[in-house]
């Protein structure tokens, strides 16, 4: 029996995508922030990767300076309102909160951050206006969370600032790849337009960079240029079945949920493939969609998942099964999914080996692959010498961001693999200040 309803209009949307962490009210945020201890070196700075000065704007909301404390946020982090959502704080922030040690509830640093954020987006209230013109201009590939930030940064240092989007929307993952229950697409494009405002940097939608011919355009009009390119589609794991009817790719299918979810026909029976975040995102938005059953199949034991516990907590919540020791071997079906093969599998020494004549079937009508994405590795292949790691990232300067090729810089998921907002978001501005001193050397 399925713990959701098939959502057929807007507001069943809204019932079965309810915000895990919805916006606090005035007095909310006024009693959550007394109880902050304004902890001198506080635990819960040095675990944001932006460095915000959390117990500073939590004193601020705390006595009623709003446009003080979200100042102080975006100061250290652009996505001030997106990230107070989608972040992980419970392995973050939060996590590192002092209550942890006495057992009691750690400060809702998230929803705080986020009160602090929406309330100057909703006001429009600007922070920000850009510094006087230098004269530069700077190029930008990709419109996701590290090239939006970059940009931020760039405007304030008097740079003119171009990105280059391939698709119709801005923010990358932060749009396409966030789960709806933890931030709403109006949410990620109202804070994109209030920056753009502020900032006035300009994105080209729909101007995918492709050829050879445009990298030696932007090299020639640009004095320096930021791959925020991100990742691929989903990894394929070259399995029999892989491509019958009802098979998708985990990224594609959020990316489906977010633009989509009402035209989105999901399977009565789901198996989901892999033991990331995103294998949890994409098992609880199936449940949320009505599916009858979803069961995520890892293969390795549920101790060894990379997944957080409290995504796999939020994925069993909304009626999600677990299966460990279960490596896929084929996708069965003649056109369609209709199950799954697997064989059980055991950790040896250190090795995860199969068990010889443990194969079993399990029945789907979908099935999702969580595998990890794939690297542009098309587009990278246009830069000629561009350095990349084993992984196949783009290798680069871990203080500067500066890439083998001095012109070209580089921050996000392109360059760590596949991390949160805010890293992206961090990676982003420190790029920003790099491209600056690269820039001014060369005057």
């Amino acid at each position: 029996m399925a713990e959701y309803q098939t959502p057929t209009t807007e507001k069943d949307l809204e019932t079965s995508f309810e915000q895990i962490k919805p916006y606090m009210n005035a007095t909310m945020a006024y009693y959550e922030s007394s109880r902050c201890l304004f902890c001198y070196d506080a635990p819960c700075v040095k675990a944001c990767p932006t460095g915000i000065d959390i117990p500073l704007f939590i004193r601020q909301i705390h006595t009623g300076n709003l446009e003080g404390a979200a100042r102080t946020i975006y100061d250290s982090n652009y996505f001030g309102n997106i990230c107070g959502k989608v972040c992980p704080t419970e392995v973050l922030c939060e996590g590192a909160c002092v209550y942890n040690l006495q057992d009691v509830k750690p400060i809702e640093i998230g929803r705080l951050q986020s009160y602090a954020a929406a309330d100057m987006i909703r006001q429009g209230r600007k922070l920000y206006e850009p510094g006087p013109t230098n004269g530069y201009h700077i190029a930008i590939i990709g419109a996701g969370p590290a090239s939006i930030s970059c940009a931020c940064e760039l405007r304030l240092l008097g740079y003119e600032v171009d990105i280059f989007e391939a698709k119709s929307h801005p923010s990358g993952l932060a749009i396409y790849g966030c789960a709806p229950y933890k931030v709403t697409n109006e949410d990620v494009l109202e804070e994109i337009n209030y920056l753009q405002e502020q900032f006035q940097f300009r994105v080209h939608y729909k101007q995918p960079v492709k050829t050879k011919e445009q990298i030696a355009a932007l090299e020639r009009d640009y004095a320096a240029i930021l791959l925020g390119v991100g990742l691929g589609p989903t990894q394929a794991l070259n399995l029999e079945g892989e491509g019958l009817a009802g098979c998708i790719g985990a990224t594609e299918f959020i990316e489906q949920v977010k633009l989509m979810p009402l035209a989105l026909e999901v399977g009565r029976r789901v198996i989901v493939i892999g033991g990331g975040n995103t294998a949890m995102d994409a098992a609880s938005e199936s449940a949320r969609l009505g599916a009858e059953a979803v069961t995520v199949a890892y293969r390795r034991s549920k101790e060894e998942m990379r997944a957080y516990a409290f995504e796999y907590g939020l994925a069993r919540s909304a009626g999600v099964m677990g299966l460990f020791n279960a490596a896929p071997l084929a996708i069965l079906g003649e056109e369609k999914v209709r199950g799954v093969r697997f064989i059980k599998t055991q950790n040896e020494g250190g090795k995860l080996k199969h068990i010889p004549g443990s194969e079993f079937e399990m029945a789907c009508d979908m099935v999702i692959l969580a595998t990890g994405q794939a690297k542009q590795s098309a587009f990278l292949n246009l830069i000629d010498s561009l350095e990349k790691d084993g992984r196949g990232c783009i290798k680069v300067n871990p203080q500067s961001f500066q890439t083998s090729r001095p012109k070209y810089f580089a921050a996000g998921d392109a360059v760590n693999g596949g991390a949160e907002v805010v890293n992206a978001a961090a990676e982003g501005k420190m790029a920003a200040r790099g491209i600056d001193k690269y820039v001014s050397s060369s005057k």
